[in-house]
């Protein structure tokens, strides 16, 4: 496997113009004759099938719901950040790229990452010009608000439904491009598999998921915008059909799948209710703002939280990182988080896995309107769930998983090792490195798919028109007999357990050692366990029904056969990498106040997974992270 990132010449703050004036380029005559496949109508996905389709490509886009309004994008809450120094508090590009790199431990590419910066503040203009309604102050100006790593305001909101909004925007611009003949939405069809030919990436094979048919589609490019894999977990913040299983498919054609450990835990997240729940709820980390976290200081306190003075009260992070206070970043709140809860200082007495969001100062302060108009809706689906007013008494938080920073590998140009395959938005092992700072991964999905993307696609594209391949090529008729063989493999199993019954064992073991925190006794464990996993899945699964039609069961296993694979694959680069970094806490390099302990001598490196067959150890690649702009430091939040 190569590994050539194309990082351009020149200084980090110069990259990406420099970079531009020296790609090749598809001229506009030109374009109509090439065809484009998006996998995925999130953020990514749409905003890269517009502006495609917009510049003049052929664009076919795919989604396995209804409608690509239904993407998990709608889920993003807080806001999304820019470089715009609205508040004239000292906010920068250099500013937002230092809090980037920092937030992540020094485990990112700097160029993608100045990259990111400098582009942020298109994307704010770019939406506002498609009417996304943007908070904004009392003389017109856009608001901004604070997110957690940040000592700056630079994060733009639609109250807490910035993700819905944004893909609004991007769907506007897929639905003109509809009108227009330049674009072609397939609802209801999950990628089954990529199609390579001649080491090229050719097209896809998708199954209808309401007729069961499996069918080819033939493209000159395919884009992958398919989402992060959080579900492994079972439990997380994603909906439950979000899944892996584009971006793994196309692993087991020849991507590399780089940092597949890096998975974050949100910090602010309605506490689990029970074994029968299949998803967790996300509260906007924006909460964080004027929310303060706090837990009793006695062990085992079960008196409800009016009853308990401020004496007796433990602001433990404002006690701990005195300079950024509850606004620390996301991996550092939930690992102080599960530090008290296993302490025995739950808000529920000891085993109580949850504490304290209190915004009883800030309604004393500035009062329930003001309260409610920035943060109303949250307080609302808090109260719609579990019965309690956010105004009367502290939110119940803790930590669930979220967003995964790792993904497939790609290049400065978004194309991953198989030439023409591209992968965008969370489904690439990102620009966040070991953490995502909040309010980030809407930022890199619409740079990725408005900005970048449709500039750097013809680079590849200029001078392979000639060299069309159509879906009468013999391969995809080789790729459909082998989906049809896995499908048919899956419905002949015969056995008594269900895929959602699998899939639980699954999360509950990747949860217990690769989760929060993570040693090396506990992996190994987890790596037998789950090839107990497998075994079971494979002789012992049952699904009902046929394929030809509607089946969620059939769905459900195809993707969590993918989960078991990747799970495995998660430990193994979990043990492999013997440092802590951001969200990979290895709990044999910390503090002994908890926090990380890097290893920059062995691991200032993305680790990149080569698939090499069934039954077959992994291996891995490495690609080297260079550092000219900024040293990595110690990363404190004190």
């Amino acid at each position: 496997m190569e590994l050539n990132a194309q990082i351009p010449e020149g200084a980090v703050q110069d990259k990406w113009e420099h970079h531009l004036e020296h790609i090749n380029l598809v001229g506009p005559n030109n374009r109509p004759k090439y065809d484009i496949i998006v996998v995925g109508s999130g953020l990514a996905g749409a905003s890269a099938a517009a502006s495609l389709a917009a510049q003049g490509y052929n664009v076919h886009c795919f989604c396995y719901q209804d409608t690509p309004r239904r993407a998990h994008s709608i889920a993003a809450q807080g806001g999304i950040n820019a470089a715009k120094n609205y508040r004239d508090d000292g906010d920068t590009v250099y500013r937002l790229f230092y809090d980037t790199q920092k937030g992540g431990d020094f485990r990112s590419r700097e160029a993608n990452v100045y990259r990111l910066a400098q582009l942020s503040r298109n994307i704010i203009d770019q939406a506002t010009a498609q009417g996304v309604p943007f908070a904004r102050e009392y003389g017109g100006m856009l608001a901004n608000r604070s997110f957690g790593g940040v000592l700056v305001s630079r994060t733009f909101y639609c109250r807490g439904q910035t993700g819905q909004q944004l893909l609004l925007g991007g769907y506007q611009g897929m639905q003109r491009q509809i009108k227009d003949g330049r674009l072609k939405m397939y609802p209801r069809c999950e990628l089954q598999d990529v199609v390579v030919i001649d080491g090229r990436a050719r097209g896809i094979i998708v199954r209808d998921l309401v007729t069961g048919e499996v069918r080819s589609h033939a493209a000159d490019a395919v884009v992958l915008a398919t989402g992060g894999y959080g579900n492994v977990y079972f439990k997380s913040t994603n909906a439950i059909n979000c899944n892996v299983t584009a971006a793994w498919r196309a692993h087991r054609r020849g991507a590399g799948f780089a940092n597949p450990c890096y998975v974050q835990i949100h910090p602010t997240c309605i506490p689990v209710s029970g074994n029968f729940q299949c998803k967790l709820t996300l509260m906007s980390e924006s909460l964080r703002n004027d929310g303060r976290v706090w837990v009793p200081r006695t062990k085992g306190d079960v008196r409800p939280p009016a009853q308990i003075p401020e004496s007796e009260r433990y602001y433990y992070l404002e006690e701990r990182y005195p300079s950024f206070g509850n606004l620390v970043p996301r991996d550092v709140a939930s690992r102080n988080a599960k530090i008290v809860c296993d302490d025995g200082y739950g808000v529920q007495g000891e085993g109580s896995r949850a504490v304290y969001l209190d915004f009883k100062d800030a309604l004393a302060e500035e009062g329930r309107q003001v309260i409610s108009e920035r943060y109303g809706n949250l307080f609302q689906m808090y109260n719609d769930i579990t019965g309690e007013s956010p105004y009367e008494s502290p939110f119940r938080i803790y930590p669930a998983v979220h967003y995964v920073m790792g993904g497939l590998w790609v290049d400065y140009n978004l194309m991953t090792n198989i030439p023409g395959l591209y992968a965008i938005g969370e489904s690439n092992f990102s620009d966040h490195g070991a953490n995502r700072l909040g309010a980030s991964s809407m930022m890199q999905c619409l740079a990725d798919g408005y900005f970048i993307l449709p500039q750097t696609i013809g680079d590849y594209l200029h001078d392979i028109f000639k060299d069309k391949v159509g879906t009468d090529h013999p391969a995809f008729a080789k790729h459909e007999h082998d989906v049809r063989g896995r499908i048919n493999s899956l419905m002949s199993i015969g056995g008594s357990q269900t895929p959602l019954a699998l899939h639980r064992k699954l999360g509950e073991i990747v949860w217990e050692h690769c989760g929060m925190s993570r040693n090396a006794a506990g992996l190994r464990e987890a790596i037998g366990q789950i090839d107990q996993v497998r075994q079971e899945f494979w002789n012992d699964l049952h699904i009902p029904g046929n394929a030809d039609g509607v089946n969620q069961s059939l769905e459900r296993a195809g993707r969590v056969s993918d989960f078991i694979e990747l799970a495995d694959l998660m430990c193994h680069d979990a043990l492999d990498r013997d440092e802590s970094c951001g969200c990979h806490l290895r709990e044999e390099h910390q503090t002994d106040d908890g926090e990380v302990i890097r290893d920059d001598q062995k691991f200032n490196n993305v680790s990149v997974w080569e698939y090499k067959g069934e039954d077959q150890n992994h291996v891995k690649h490495e690609e080297t992270i260079d550092f000219d702009l900024l040293k990595p430091m110690t990363r404190s939040y004190k």
